[in-house]
């Protein structure tokens, strides 16, 4: 078993590094496409191959003709089946943190939650990948407030880190009736996800639910970025008077998220190249933003 995700990683690896030749290679194609549909002239520097290029266009189809890269390739069979998430804490949790993975938990309807207890980082994703995982979700805390949340997608990454702020759990709301949390499939509403970063990130979250099954899934579960902080809120609608009225009630949690590092590997892997970090040089009116 360790060879063999010893050998698939390295196959991963090697895919990777063909991106850089790859992207070069759709770029030349997609120049010569173009001026082959508005009818100019090929560039200079492409007449060399342009028969060769020429071959190759007229025998791709809709799915070979968009550039893949490594997003795709680690999501690439994503939508075969659903997710399988498993939740857990860091170590040595505290009462509130417990609770607040409960909750967390009952957010993906096709996860577990797991006791961390003397478990470390490897173990949890050799378990993962044993049990046929698709993803880790682990919380964690600083002097009993969560702060910290990270997502994991096995086999092979990318791995997302989040922190946690103005934190509200189920049981934090007393004067309300909120009700009981629904299983059903929700349905997801990711607003203002428009850069590549913020594409990278609402790709990522969205492979931790299924899809409803039906459209009489009456949850919703909203990601919206405000300024690089995505504030998750989990809610359930009614529709008394048909279409024209809609009445929201907010089940919770509710959080608010602030990405700071995408990595290209599983939570262990301590030599894994990072995709993106925030850095403090960052906050200018040139910064990368979701």
């Amino acid at each position: 078993m360790i060879r063999r995700t010893a050998r698939l990683r390295k196959e991963f690896v090697y895919r990777k590094s063909l991106e850089g030749k790859e992207r070069e290679l759709y770029e030349k194609k997609r120049k010569i496409r173009q001026c082959l549909e508005e009818g100019k002239v090929i560039p200079t520097e492409l007449r060399n191959s342009e028969a060769s290029l020429r071959t190759e266009i007229a025998l791709e189809d809709t799915n070979t003709a968009v550039n893949g890269n490594a997003a795709d390739d680690e999501y690439a069979k994503a939508n075969e089946r659903d997710p399988k998430v498993l939740v857990t804490t860091s170590r040595d949790p505290s009462s509130r943190l417990t609770q607040f993975v409960k909750e967390v938990k009952l957010l993906f309807p096709t996860s577990r939650r797991i006791n961390r207890g003397a478990q470390v980082l490897p173990d949890l994703v050799e378990l993962c990948r044993s049990n046929d995982f698709t993803d880790l979700v682990m919380v964690h805390e600083h002097r009993g407030e969560p702060d910290g949340l990270v997502i994991s997608h096995m086999p092979f990454g990318p791995t997302a880190y989040f922190g946690l702020t103005n934190t509200v759990m189920r049981h934090d709301v007393k004067d309300q009736d909120i009700g009981t949390v629904s299983e059903a499939n929700p349905h997801l509403v990711l607003e203002n996800f428009t850069t590549p970063l913020g594409k990278r990130t609402a790709n990522i979250l969205k492979h931790l639910f299924p899809s409803p099954k039906d459209g009489k899934s009456k949850r919703v579960i909203t990601f919206a970025n405000d300024s690089d902080y995505i504030a998750m809120r989990h809610h359930t609608y009614e529709m008394p008077r048909g279409a024209s009225s809609c009445a929201l009630t907010e089940v919770g949690p509710r959080f608010e998220m602030k990405l700071y590092q995408i990595k290209l590997g599983t939570i262990d892997a301590d030599d894994a190249d990072v995709e993106w970090s925030l850095r403090p040089f960052m906050r200018s009116s040139k910064k990368k933003r979701l």
